[in-house]
């Protein structure tokens, strides 16, 4: 294992990536140590560089929380955590990954997500915190089929 590696994140980085996504201005209040356990994170040397998460409704799911840091910026480790946290939700057995962006539209479309109305998205995640009420109705949403 590199330090580049996606891993399961632990209760111990709960701290650590709140402190990532408020930095990149992503929404935290919703988070809780039972929904990090479908957190991947990269850490090196100590720090935490990147993060991505995961919520399932069904059999789709919501990729929630891509940050990383800003000394990695710039060196793919946002597709690392993209594409291992793709491949979790197909060892998961879903078939489409969803998720809101104000600001990377353009780097999830390079990865294959299309532009995709919110109502399309299973009723359960339009009900979740992210669709309701953290991430604003201007928010593009993004769809891939797995």
């Amino acid at each position: 294992m590199t330090p580049r590696d996606p891993v399961p994140a632990t209760p111990a980085d709960a701290a650590a990536i709140t402190s990532l996504l408020a930095g990149a201005k992503l929404p935290t209040a919703d988070l809780s140590p039972e929904r990090l356990r479908d957190f991947l994170v990269v850490r090196n040397s100590g720090s935490l560089d990147g993060v991505v998460g995961l919520e399932v409704y069904g059999t789709a799911g919501l990729l929630r929380s891509l940050a990383v840091a800003p000394p990695t910026r710039g060196t793919g480790l946002g597709k690392l955590l993209v594409a291992a946290l793709e491949e979790r939700a197909r060892r998961r057995g879903l078939t489409e990954l969803w998720l809101l962006t104000t600001t990377a539209a353009d780097f999830f479309a390079k990865a294959g997500y299309h532009v995709s109305d919110r109502t399309g998205a299973p009723e359960a995640m339009q009900r979740s915190a992210e669709f309701a009420s953290l991430c604003p109705s201007s928010a593009v949403c993004m769809v891939k089929a797995l």
